[in-house]
């Protein structure tokens, strides 16, 4: 006779249910998920007309009723995400200590679309205060995540120009990954910058001269990289406009910015997902690079009765 297998474990109905108090706070656009956690341990928060000033408990939006300093929450907000040209002079965070101007005061804007401007985001990633051009900001911190980390491989495309001509040796060396400092001290190796090696990149020359642009197309964004990685070849970067992040492909003017659409959205996630996301064969006028200014001709200048200047030979009377 088969013994019966013995029963399962029952499940405890004591294991906690919902989400942390910090991530429902962030997610209703009060504050970043670490400011949530200061505003919980300062006793901000009350749940269910409790006030919860420990960190880590488990609370259901939906049902509970959950008050920051007395307001009530109305639960998560609706995600939004914007494509913004930032222009050159601008830093890429949420304020500044410096006092130097920042791309939240270009979103502090009324923005387009049905929402209105009352919702609290974010950059994903970094463009430096010298740099310009495609900045994604959204609310959607899940996807904020999957597209920064570097496993997933999102390409990031760049115009970029430098100063001298760089020998085809070192464009190689540029495409295969070229050795960088982190830009970190190693206490360990008396004060000696960590070196890494850049993934593999794309690089075309897009227009020649004496000061280049190219196009360049990385799968990763370390701080500062661009300028790095020429440096190492003997080349400074005098420009850098981001002009794709996926299959997007920049398309409003500098200091502007505009909503994503749900297709957009879409293949933003599969490329933080790892999957292959193609951009519209047509290149926007602002992904491209605008054609040199002409130089002016001299004109001979004429006088007021319309005959060429004094330079022509005068008729005696």
């Amino acid at each position: 006779m088969t013994k019966s297998p013995p029963n399962p474990t029952p499940e405890s109905n004591d294991e906690p249910k919902g989400d942390r108090l910090q991530k429902i706070l962030a997610q209703a656009g009060i504050a970043s998920r670490r400011k949530a956690e200061e505003i919980i341990l300062e006793g901000r928060v009350q749940v269910n007309g409790v006030i919860v000033n420990t960190l880590g408990t488990r609370h259901d939006a939906t049902r509970d009723h959950i008050r920051v300093d007395g307001k009530l929450l109305h639960g998560p907000e609706q995600q939004r995400y914007y494509m913004l040209n930032k222009p050159r002079g601008y830093v890429t965070t949420l304020d500044d200590p410096e006092k130097r101007p920042t791309v939240m005061q270009l979103m502090a804007k009324q923005k387009s679309g049905p929402h209105g401007d009352n919702v609290r985001l974010y950059p994903v990633g970094r463009l430096d205060y010298l740099s310009e051009g495609l900045l994604l900001m959204t609310n959607d911190g899940n996807l904020a995540n999957a597209l920064s980390k570097a496993a997933a491989g999102v390409e990031k495309t760049y115009l970029v120009k430098v100063s001298g001509v760089p020998s085809a040796s070192g464009l190689e060396q540029i495409r295969r990954g070229i050795m960088i400092d982190r830009g970190r001290l190693d206490e360990i190796r008396s004060g000696r910058r960590d070196r890494i090696i850049t993934a593999p990149a794309k690089i075309e020359l897009v227009r020649g001269g004496d000061n280049p642009w190219y196009e360049l197309t990385l799968t990763e964004g370390r701080n500062r990289q661009i300028r790095k990685m020429f440096e190492e070849i003997g080349h400074h970067v005098e420009k850098i406009r981001r002009i794709g992040y996926g299959a997007l492909r920049l398309d409003v003017p500098p200091g502007e910015f505009r909503e994503l659409t749900l297709g957009e959205v879409t293949a933003l996630d599969r490329a933080a997902k790892g999957k292959k996301v193609v951009p519209k064969k047509k290149t926007p006028e602002f992904a491209q690079l605008k054609s040199p200014a002409k130089k002016k001709s001299i004109r001979p200048h004429r006088q007021q009765n319309g005959s060429r200047s004094a330079n022509r030979p005068r008729h005696s009377n």
